[in-house]
């Protein structure tokens, strides 16, 4: 029971891990008037999924949750370094990193686990970044969640972020969030089963129309978002 309370208050959107400030380039494109409907956010949520998050967050979090799993902090802080390398934007990483450190500071104090207190003292130094999935992995961890439980954890959190943003910025309203939440189950699903088959060198992510949009994020005139 309490693995599943875990998996639950790491999943929730009230865990201030600071992701709820991040919309990933919809408010980019909601404001230019290319995502407009409910349809347009389930196929933006769909290729975030498949080309995106899945083949490059999610592979490093699994890496580093094996990699935390038999306390081999080498092979988390290689995921940190390859995710960081991979992520070619520099909001992206920026913001990766912010929201990895508060999670970092949220879990410390809530999780007594001594590879998150080694990760505050080298984030200190600066001798890792703490992008949030690496840190999310590490979190799971500490909490008892299996692997499958964290990606999904993760994959949920996103999700229902975005969803969130996608409210917040007028596209769809909560009754609508909750079906494309539900219909977007098996691409969850098969996110997690696709990462899990690839090594840390084998990341790769292929939205460009996303990717300039979250560049073209900081030149809007009025922000909700940091990204």
């Amino acid at each position: 029971m309490s693995q599943q309370l875990a998996l639950m208050q790491l999943s929730d959107a009230f865990f201030p891990s600071g992701s709820f400030t991040l919309s990933h380039g919809l408010e980019s494109l909601v404001q230019e008037g290319q995502l407009r409907s409910a349809k347009d956010l389930q196929i933006f949520l769909r290729l975030l999924l498949q080309n995106k998050v899945g083949p490059t967050d999610v592979v490093a979090l699994i890496h580093a949750y094996r990699g935390s799993s038999v306390a081999d902090l080498a092979a988390v802080r290689q995921a940190d370094a390859q995710l960081f390398a991979q992520n070619l934007i520099e909001k992206t990483r920026e913001t990766g990193r912010k929201s990895g450190r508060a999670l970092l500071m949220v879990a410390s104090t809530t999780w007594s686990d001594c590879q998150l207190e080694i990760l505050n003292r080298e984030a200190d130094r600066g001798e890792i970044h703490c992008l949030h999935p690496i840190v999310f992995a590490v979190v799971a961890r500490a909490a008892g969640l299996c692997e499958q439980d964290t990606v999904l954890a993760f994959l949920h959190s996103f999700v229902t972020g975005l969803l969130g943003a996608a409210i917040r910025l007028s596209v769809i309203g909560h009754l609508q969030a909750q079906q494309v939440l539900l219909q977007l189950a098996p691409e969850i699903e098969a996110t997690y089963q696709m990462a899990a088959t690839l090594s840390l060198d084998e990341m790769w992510s292929c939205t460009p129309a996303i990717d300039i949009a979250q560049m073209r994020q900081r030149k809007l005139a009025h922000r909700l978002f940091a990204s």
